[in-house]
């Protein structure tokens, strides 16, 4: 027993000794990664110090330091508010339904586009589906407005041509939701295919051959070789957006929504912004942000849990 103890000092130079050849033979490698990581402890990790004014009545002369502590004030304030439950539910339910909705087509169209042979449509066709991504949400609620509106609307007036009533599709409550999920993958689902894409490249094509040699259809290929091959990014991806739960898309929603449809569209962010921001109540909007925060890490970690268990893929 008395060697193996005595040998793991003599180890440990030579540990030091291989590390420091592998830094100084990839040093380039570590040199590249500098930036990101400089990018991360400036931006993301430094300002974490500010989460304190969640717990203080934050006031602009005084400063973090000078500013009165308030404990869980600003938290009673937030989860007693009466509106704070609509809220919730609405945030939760309009990320939901994205997910849901997004998820499967940004998969669907992955899948049609690498089912296509003819090189210049498949170009063409994802083009033409990634490019909205880089509109703002500006130039697509301009967009949603001219074929939604209920005068001069492009759907209202196929509607009419059926004997259809106009629908106030931008401030009727039952349709608003619809309004924002449908806007939202029909700008994201190009962009959002782009991975789905890249995994079924991914995919050994001695597969594809195998299953065609056992005369296994076009769809069969697809729902027995091409679906279980990209399985692990779905869950990845969907791992990911369950994380984001809480953040159900402010700058889309603060542009579409009005008090008409604040019953349910008003979410968590554009709440923050009218208390927080218009109202000045700068601790309060910080506490949000930390009760956000803190939610999502639980949700990531549940989901990522749930997504080894279940699917054998998860983010680590």
């Amino acid at each position: 027993m008395a060697a193996p103890n005595a040998a793991l000092p003599a180890a440990r130079p030579g540990a030091w000794k291989s590390l420091l050849q592998h830094l100084r033979s990839n040093y380039l490698l570590y040199l590249m990664v500098v930036p990101g990581l400089l990018y991360f402890c400036v931006f993301r990790y430094a300002p974490m110090y500010g989460a304190i004014i969640a717990f203080k009545n934050y006031r602009v002369l005084d400063g973090i330091t000078g500013s009165p502590w308030v404990g869980w004030r600003n938290f009673e304030q937030i989860f007693g508010s009466p509106y704070f439950g609509n809220i919730l539910a609405n945030t939760v339910l309009i990320s939901v339904y994205k997910i849901i909705v997004g998820t499967p087509a940004a998969v669907g169209l992955a899948l049609l586009l690498h089912e296509v042979r003819v090189r210049w449509f498949k170009r063409a066709v994802q083009t033409i589906t990634y490019l909205p991504h880089f509109l703002s949400w500006i130039v697509v609620f301009g967009i949603a407005l001219v074929v939604l509106s209920p005068s001069s609307g492009l759907a209202n007036k196929g509607l009419e041509a059926f004997g259809v009533s106009p629908i106030e599709f931008l401030s009727d409550p039952t349709w608003f939701r619809s309004v924002l999920v449908g806007s939202d993958v029909w700008k994201n689902i190009g962009w959002n295919a782009i991975v789905y894409l890249a995994a079924l490249a991914a995919i050994s094509p001695t597969l594809y051959e195998a299953a065609a040699v056992d005369q296994a259809s076009r769809f069969q290929r697809v729902w027995h070789v091409s679906l279980p091959g990209i399985m692990p990014v779905i869950v990845l991806v969907t791992t990911l957006n369950i994380g984001q739960l809480l953040s159900a898309g402010f700058e889309q929603v603060f542009v579409f929504y009005n008090p008409s449809v604040y019953s349910v569209g008003d979410i968590i962010d554009t709440w923050v912004y009218r208390q927080g921001i218009q109202g000045f109540q700068y601790s309060v909007a910080a506490a949000v942000g930390l009760f956000k925060g803190l939610v999502g890490c639980v949700l990531l970690l549940v989901a990522n849990w749930a997504a080894k268990r279940w699917a054998n893929s998860g983010l680590w």
